[in-house]
């Protein structure tokens, strides 16, 4: 195995924008190494997709390959085909009995009044002060819970996201570990109490009928997953399409057409999106781009790497809000998909519709600021203000 040094995702230049050295990678190692990591990354779209696709040599659950998976940690995310059918069409059906033409204007209206008393300030941050009371509206009335206290849950929901890098920065491990054992206690608050009609509701109804122990596990798990995984994507999804817009001001009066509205919410995600990939267990000794796996590494799928790959996206670096070429992997894959990829789609709708509809336009208005994580692509700070 060689190793590769060049490709650092927490130095500084690569936070800024991976893409340069990723595609750097994809011309000359497009299957390589990451000693860091301990992990061999896919940079190509094709290598990534064929790997997605493949659930019988390319494994999510690690107890296929004899790992012991704490009990928190398994969720509809952890789990492959044919067991993961049972919690994800529960959750499916859930979502899809949701009125969520009701929460869009609910967050539509919520965005008016936010943009109303932003308009006369200085300077205001787009990610505290847009970003996430916008996502924890939405995934709150999603699920039909109670909005947590903000600064508190955005505090929890950033040492998880932090720990997801456990692998490159060990320190992050111990407080990722007390964060996620706060979001239990508010989790298990959720089951204790009726709640009001929901998500969380519909679920928890259907899976009481099926009386499977097992099967409650797994939905409480995944009710803290798509509570607080959704909501750090849709903040980090916000905020990288709002640091778009203010590259491309004139992409936003485009999206006033309603069909470059609805191709232009999903490149916005393809150009910069949030999360930056997912990884995979090889079952069985096999082959990748030239490459032979052993069973039992790791395969890395670098999802910005593929969603930049001119071979599946002309010009990928281009923002093209008309693009219909090929189908991004910012969401995942298959049955991996992200269950909150509708609602992250819809408050992305709700929030370039707010905006055109205000009667100021947005602004840079200082210098932005990255988190330092490599899992999650998102901003810490995004200075922004109104300007008529």
């Amino acid at each position: 195995m060689s190793s590769l040094t060049t490709y650092d995702p927490l130095d500084p230049a690569t936070l800024e924008s991976p893409y340069p050295v990723l595609a750097a990678l994809r011309e000359t190692m497009p299957v390589f190494w990451h000693e860091g990591m301990q992990s061999w990354a896919l940079t190509r779209y094709t290598d990534c997709l064929a790997v997605l696709r493949d659930h019988n040599r390319f494994a999510r659950d690690r107890r296929r390959m004899g790992a012991v998976v704490p009990e928190p940690s398994l969720s509809v995310q952890s789990l492959d085909p044919p067991d993961q059918a049972p919690v994800r069409s529960l959750f499916m059906n859930a979502l899809q009995a949701q009125d969520l033409d009701a929460i869009e204007r609910r967050a539509r209206l919520m965005l008016a009044a936010r943009f109303d008393q932003l308009t006369d300030r200085a300077e205001f941050d787009v990610m505290m002060e847009v970003a996430a009371p916008l996502s924890v509206m939405v995934i709150s009335d999603l699920l039909g819970v109670d909005e947590p206290d903000l600064d508190s849950f955005a505090a929890v929901s950033n040492a998880i996201m932090r720990s997801m890098d456990a692998g490159l920065d060990p320190t992050v491990v111990e407080p990722g570990r007390i964060a996620r054992q706060e979001l239990n206690a508010l989790v298990e608050s959720w089951f204790c109490t009726s709640g009001r009609p929901g998500l969380l509701s519909h679920v928890r109804e259907h899976a009481r009928l099926r009386d499977d122990a097992g099967l409650d596990l797994f939905v409480r798990n995944t009710a803290r997953v798509m509570f607080q995984g959704g909501y750090s994507t849709m903040v980090a999804a916000i905020g990288n399409a709002i640091h778009t817009l203010l590259q491309h001001p004139q992409a936003l009066q485009w999206m006033r057409n309603a069909a470059l509205l609805r191709t232009g919410i999903d490149e916005l995600v393809r150009y910069d999106g949030p999360v930056q990939g997912t990884s995979r267990i090889a079952t069985e000794s096999c082959e990748i781009g030239g490459v032979t796996v052993q069973a039992g590494e790791t395969v890395l799928i670098l999802f910005a790497a593929a969603n930049h790959d001119p071979a599946q996206f002309p010009e990928p670096d281009c923002l093209l809000l008309d693009r219909s070429q090929g189908r991004h992997l910012g969401y995942g894959w298959g049955t991996h998909t992200c269950i909150g990829t509708v609602p992250a789609q819809m408050a992305l709708r709700a929030l370039v519709v707010s905006l055109l509809d205000h009667s100021a336009s947005l602004c840079a208005a200082g210098k932005p600021r990255r988190h330092r994580t490599a899992t999650m692509r998102t901003f810490e700070v995004l200075p922004a203000a109104f300007h008529s």
